[in-house]
């Protein structure tokens, strides 16, 4: 009979896979968006109106210092991020994107701090030193149980009053779709919440994306404090 892989050789995959995936994708903008590079300014506006609604919060989040996970090239962070934060990190696993992402934010480079080279199942931030931690399109490529620790080692890394923000496709059943060509799931939105909850997280504003094509996932974005912080808005 032949063996079956155990968990651990199936988790290993589940990354490998990815990362041979996105090895052979293009620096750019559309191949960050995986050939959908002209939803780019329609999806910055969403996130812009987005953001904006969170610094009118009762506890606003300050505007010293921003994450962006899964950051790619770094199109979030010079579309948006870099014009509300004195300072913005980057964490991407994939070595082509960060260089190429030096180039693209060459025009902002006073305002970018560290380039980490490292997937999110592997990344601990230093403790309270982010206002907001910014999450898009990305954390389909966690297993569950990864996507919980992140969110965990992610709350310890919030200054006062900072939230995480996560923007991401869900299913329109109440499954999980499997995408194998870039080993990547999509959740279905009960599912996300759950992940949100058994991290001891709450959110705090939630919001459907706009005007994005027929055909695409529903995008949703959601603001998320620690339970033991969070109060009413």
């Amino acid at each position: 009979m032949e063996e079956k892989p155990d968990t651990e050789t199936i988790q290993c995959e589940f990354y490998s896979d990815a990362a041979k995936y996105w090895e052979k994708i293009p620096a750019t903008v559309d191949g960050m968006l995986g050939g959908f590079g002209f939803i780019s300014h329609t999806d910055i506006e969403g996130s812009e109106l987005f953001l904006r609604s969170l610094f009118k919060l009762n506890r606003a989040p300050q505007k010293n210092r921003a994450l962006d996970c899964g950051a790619g090239i770094g199109r979030i962070t010079k579309n948006l991020l870099v014009k509300h934060f004195k300072q913005v990190d980057l964490v991407e696993q994939n070595p082509k994107f960060l260089e190429a992402a030096k180039t693209y934010l060459d025009t902002c480079a006073s305002k970018i701090g560290t380039y980490y080279p490292q997937g999110l199942q592997d990344f601990c931030a230093s403790t309270k030193q982010y206002d907001v931690i910014w999450c898009q399109w990305v954390l389909g490529h966690l297993q569950d149980d990864d996507l919980i620790d992140f969110f965990r080692n992610c709350q310890t890394s919030l200054r006062d009053n900072g939230v995480i923000v996560v923007k991401e496709n869900v299913t329109s059943s109440d499954k999980i779709d499997i995408d194998s060509e870039d080993s990547s799931v999509t959740r279905p939105l009960r599912e996300l919440k759950y992940a949100f909850e058994k991290a001891g997280l709450i959110c705090i504003k939630e919001q459907k994306q706009k005007s994005f094509p027929r055909g695409l996932y529903p995008v949703y974005m959601f603001a998320l404090r620690p339970a033991k912080t969070a109060t009413i808005e």
